[in-house]
């Protein structure tokens, strides 16, 4: 009786103990989450309020009424949020072409081919990684002035274009995970590389492509840098300088400021809402039955 009276206390303890680490656990992550998601919030509800109402009333309170003024100028007059848009999705089309074509090829190169000095290439493209983006923009900056492209489209997307070590490192990783064996039979059927790439490899890490291009979506609309040293005046201008000018040149008209980064935001929440399983899936290790 002596022995199982403290296995006894001790399994009440434990059923005690763990309602109390769950609550623990789930009010750490909901302030987690209201840290995370109430600027975005703030942002959103800003957007729907009339100046009047954000500089009289606490910046939490809903908007009352509900108005879509800020959007309708964004959209028409002065502001002429369109063109903006239009170019980033331009550029980050062609980029993210760019970047899964040259990244897929190069990744497979250094995954699945064999010649000298391979591992010793990768590595040397991948310690790129370590050099800040602020080294090269002025190299990138003087080839782009001598070669006439600055303030052009080209100027926006050539830096980019041809793949990144990042994406090579991520795609080269899944596709060593492909059995040779599968790699071997293909050639034994007459399979060359390029088939073997584009009708096998590609097909098979449809997952980690999918993410890849989604990772790729959201770094280049939201690359702010680079398009505001390369391009001036509004012709090329990308929807993150749009709205850092509106910031700078319209501080007074918070509302305004409010809605132009509720539109940049809008197409990336939507792409991570329709993406996010893929996402999901892509992290999960798979193989062949």
């Amino acid at each position: 009786m002596t022995s199982a009276e403290p296995a006894a206390g001790r399994r009440r303890r434990a059923s005690l103990s763990k309602p109390v680490a769950d609550l623990l656990t789930y009010l750490v992550l909901i302030a987690g989450a209201l840290l995370t998601l109430g600027p975005f919030a703030l942002s959103f509800m800003t957007a729907f309020k009339s100046p009047l109402q954000f500089a009289s009333e606490p910046s939490l309170n809903l908007p009352n009424p509900v108005t879509t003024e800020n959007f309708t100028a964004l959209f028409s007059g002065d502001y002429s949020f369109i063109s903006p848009i239009a170019v980033t999705a331009q550029v980050v089309v062609v980029i993210l072409a760019g970047q899964l074509i040259f990244s897929i090829m190069a990744a497979y190169a250094f995954a699945k081919l064999r010649f000298a000095g391979r591992d010793a290439l990768f590595w040397l493209y991948l310690a790129t990684l370590m050099i800040p983006q602020v080294v090269i923009v002025i190299p990138l900056y003087t080839m782009m002035v001598q070669t006439g492209l600055r303030n052009s489209f080209w100027a926006l997307v050539l830096p980019f274009l041809f793949g990144s070590p990042y994406a090579v490192f991520l795609l080269r990783e899944h596709f060593r995970s492909i059995p040779d064996d599968l790699i071997d039979a293909a050639r034994i059927d007459g399979a060359g590389d390029w088939r073997i790439l584009w009708q096998i490899v590609a097909p098979m890490s449809r997952g980690i492509i999918a993410t890849l291009a989604i990772i790729t979506v959201v770094t280049h609309w939201n690359n702010f840098m680079w398009p505001l040293i390369i391009t001036t005046g509004r012709d090329w201008q990308v929807i993150t300088v749009a709205t850092a000018n509106l910031q700078s040149q319209y501080n007074a008209n918070w509302t305004l400021v409010m809605a132009a980064t509720t539109v940049a935001m809008a197409p990336l929440l939507v792409i991570f809402t329709i993406f996010q399983r893929t996402i999901v899936n892509s992290i999960s290790l798979t193989g062949f039955k």
